[in-house]
């Protein structure tokens, strides 16, 4: 089906406790939706083996192929064609391993293969954010708390205003070149994400505060910068310029690739946020409601779905955080049927209308929120 929102008959009214979320339930059918997903969570997660092994091993040996031959091909980079393959591969090449491996590795998703090359503990991904603070930052800051306003820092950023229930400041109409910006450079947002930069801004911390996360910052921002700008430009002598050139472009393709699947994830019209209070006495039943309600699939082929980290599948990855990416098709199916069996809603569409779904959202919320009889609606 490629409906953008398959609603079946959704009732915007909140009643027992499914709590403030939108949906019209009663407590037995919240319980017995929880008990559904979770079958489907134990019962893929008790069938992995070797054919997943096989899967990761290949995808990480597929990546590391593709950027040593982007690598070679611009280290002939004065000649064009030379240099425009290089830069791709190698720019599909990062995408691969920040999307369906380094992301899902330090997930913990490929812990239970207790190798200790493939695992969340030891894995240091192509990336300028430390493996450690991303841990923080998005494995449990925004998967315990997701798209919930003043506990989800994922909500906007620090930068963005992404949820009416934000409070509109004259610096949000700067936001399509703030949004413009963290696309173009999101590997160093993500790395300066628990910088908490709305709280330095608003006086309410000082940089003298952020000076020890920022030196943990510099010492993975050297790494990378010296691999990508120093020293392969060095190795290839008077090609130092093309492959300087290459790489900076391959890094803002995998930016913009990054930014686009993660955005089309979590801020398309249909998906929800909440207010703080949703959160109060939270049962995994309502958990895995309000994940479901906070994410949006995106559809597409086999290749999309691997260069999307398999992403493409956020709103299984939100119920599942830990199970591998390569099931995540699977649980899609069944947990799709569950929520038409419940009468609730799967936000699904393709790249494309997500994605400007969500940079329509980005514009209108750079506004104040809409009045109505005088007063500014708040969500």
């Amino acid at each position: 089906m490629n409906a953008a929102v398959e609603t079946h008959a959704v009732k915007l009214k909140p009643v027992s406790k499914a709590g403030k979320l939108p949906v019209n339930m009663t407590d037995e059918q919240l319980q017995a939706f929880g008990q559904e997903i979770e079958a489907i969570r134990e019962r893929i997660m008790n069938s992995l083996g070797e054919k997943d092994a096989r899967y990761i091993r290949r995808m990480i040996k597929t990546q590391r192929w593709m950027e040593i031959g982007g690598r070679g091909l611009l280290f002939a980079g004065i000649l064009p064609p030379a240099w425009l393959a290089g830069t791709a591969m190698l720019g599909v090449a990062k995408i691969l391993e920040n999307m369906e491996i380094g992301h899902n590795v330090i997930h913990g998703q490929w812990d239970w293969m207790r190798d200790p090359d493939i695992h969340s503990s030891t894995w240091d991904w192509d990336n300028v954010c430390p493996a450690d603070h991303w841990k923080h930052s998005h494995n449990h800051m925004h998967h315990k708390w997701t798209n919930v306003v003043g506990m989800d820092r994922d909500v906007g950023y620090g930068i963005l205003r992404m949820s009416e229930k934000q409070e509109w400041e004259p610096y949000y109409l700067g936001q399509p070149i703030y949004n413009f910006l963290l696309a173009t450079f999101f590997e160093w947002g993500v790395a300066l994400h628990d910088l908490e930069a709305e709280k330095i801004r608003h006086g309410e911390k000082s940089y003298k505060d952020a000076v020890p996360f920022l030196k943990e910052v510099w010492t993975k921002v050297r790494k990378q910068v010296t691999k990508d700008y120093i020293l392969f430009p060095a190795m290839a002598g008077p090609f130092f310029l093309p492959v300087l050139t290459g790489n900076a472009v391959a890094n803002i393709i995998r930016n913009y690739w990054a930014y686009a699947i993660i955005f089309c994830g979590h801020f398309p019209e249909g998906t929800e946020d909440f207010d703080m209070d949703v959160v109060e006495n939270e049962d995994k039943a309502h958990w895995y409601l309000r994940q479901m309600l906070g994410s949006a699939n995106i559809e597409g082929g086999k290749l999309m779905h691997i260069m999307s980290g398999n992403l493409s599948h956020q709103i299984e990855h939100h119920l599942f955080p830990d199970m591998p990416s390569n099931r995540y098709a699977e649980a899609a199916r069944e947990v799709r049927a569950i929520c038409r069996k419940y009468g609730l809603p799967y936000n699904s569409n393709s790249l494309r209308k997500q994605f400007t779904s969500s940079m329509k959202k980005v514009l209108r919320l750079s506004l104040p929120n809409r009045r109505k009889d005088g007063d500014t609606v708040t969500a």
